[in-house]
């Protein structure tokens, strides 16, 4: 190890060993639910139902409720409460704004990605055609085949539940091979970045569909920051893309964006609510969160990405810093590749060494007060295929290894200092015993 290494693990340490004495000190220990300006864990609406709030230190899953929405959503929401407008109208003045932001020629806003993958689907195979848009989910006789680029998807119900008939295609040979005249459109996930070896580039991809006249649509629900992604796949030609309201963008959590060709979005708002005989008019979005949804994209064009990402640094440093007085543990602070790109602290050590898994300090966290969540493999919530799953090999280093990951993203003031000592506490009693 070099000397300026050594140093840097000294000071490192040393600032951890100083935030420990100030939590001590300021008596803020793990294991208070303090209140803080009006927050608290402890009287809230929810604990009032019985149900318990955590600190947020994942990344915006769905099931966690996401992420908080930025002050100027709320309040932009509060203001459309108050009044009574054309739902249909809002759609379409919105979706010019959207085109003006992106460079797409149209958008709308959607219940989620996934309401957008369903109105998508409804919009590829109906159209605008009103007899079709009523015999929806039933789409026999209409070119209903949806290609799936790479597999399935523990999403893809959205796409069936809108009358698509699923396809997967591998590669572009295979592409080509695959799409016929029943083709209505291909779905893919988010696109690698970077892409894996010998990927073939989105635009490929694009090329091949239109020269067949397939819509591309691109599932980038993830996808801000950055924001520029916005633009980039109406750059690209992609005939259209949706991303979640909820999670980076800090839009109203049921909420998303559905950007592309005029005439699909235009059939998608035809395919929606609150058109009255449409498979998707389930998926309901009101005035405020389509408001709330455009306020947050244009919240974004005012948002330095760097300087966000030095200020979620800041609280994965202090975090780092008490865990360096924790022998065996190794950090790394970085941006999340693919999607979700937010900052993230990754904390490694060997099982033999700590005595403790990453999905048991996992739960330890989620069952203390207040709880704690973080990235460790943890969500109750999925429905998979009932495929058996291969045995880690014995001989595997990763099989001996524990990894769990944190993220600022959601931590509220003063919440990092919580999740730091938290954590240390929990990895020096599993090293201790």
């Amino acid at each position: 190890m070099s000397y300026p290494s050594t140093r840097r693990r000294f000071f490192k340490r040393a600032w951890g060993y100083a935030l420990l004495g100030y939590l001590s000190l300021a008596g803020v220990r793990s294991k208070t639910a303090t209140r803080r300006g009006g927050h608290s864990f402890r009287d809230n609406v929810y604990t009032k139902l019985g149900v318990k709030p955590f600190i947020m230190a994942n990344i915006p899953f769905t099931f966690l409720s996401a992420t908080l929405m930025w002050p100027e959503v709320r309040e932009a929401m509060d203001e459309a409460s108050q009044y009574f407008v054309d739902i249909v109208q809002l759609q379409r003045a919105v979706g010019r704004r959207l085109a003006e932001i992106s460079g797409a020629e149209a958008g709308m806003v959607t219940s989620g990605a996934a309401g957008a993958m369903a109105v998508a689907t409804a919009a590829c195979i109906a159209g605008d055609d009103p007899v079709k848009i009523r015999a929806l989910p039933d789409s026999g006789g209409m070119r209903n085949e949806v290609l799936m680029w790479g597999g399935r998807s523990v999403f893809d119900n959205a796409i069936r539940l809108a009358g698509g008939k699923l396809k997967v295609v591998k590669n572009l040979e295979n592409l080509r091979d695959t799409i016929t005249d029943r083709s209505a459109m291909l779905y893919m996930g988010y696109p690698a970045d970077p892409a894996p070896r010998n990927a073939p580039p989105l635009e490929g991809i694009v090329s091949a569909c239109r020269q067949r006249g397939v819509p591309v649509f691109v599932d980038a629900a993830g996808g801000i920051p950055p924001v520029e992604n916005l633009r980039r796949y109406a750059k690209m030609g992609v005939d259209l893309y949706a991303f979640s309201g909820g999670k980076g963008l800090k839009g109203p959590q049921c909420s998303g964006l559905l950007l592309g060709r005029k005439h699909l979005i235009e059939a998608a708002i035809m395919n929606s609510s609150p058109i009255e005989g449409a498979v998707c008019r389930p998926m309901k979005v009101g005035k405020e969160e389509i408001i709330g949804c455009l306020a947050a994209v244009e919240k974004w064009l005012t948002i330095d990405l760097e300087s966000l990402y030095q200020d979620q640094d800041k609280k994965l440093e202090r975090i780092e810093a008490m865990l360096s007085t924790v022998p065996g543990i190794r950090t790394t602070i970085e941006t999340r590749r693919g999607s979700n790109r937010f900052r993230q602290l990754v904390v490694e050590w060997d099982d033999s060494e700590m005595g403790i898994s990453s999905n048991e300090c996992g739960r330890r966290l989620r069952e203390g007060d207040p709880p704690i969540q973080v990235l460790s493999n943890y969500n109750p919530y999925v429905i998979r295929d009932s495929h058996p799953k291969p045995k880690p090999d014995p001989g595997n280093r990763k099989a001996k290894s524990s990894s769990l990951t944190v993220y600022s993203l959601g931590l509220q003031k003063r919440e990092e200092m919580i999740v730091g000592r938290r954590l240390r506490e929990i990895l020096l009693e599993a090293r201790r015993g």
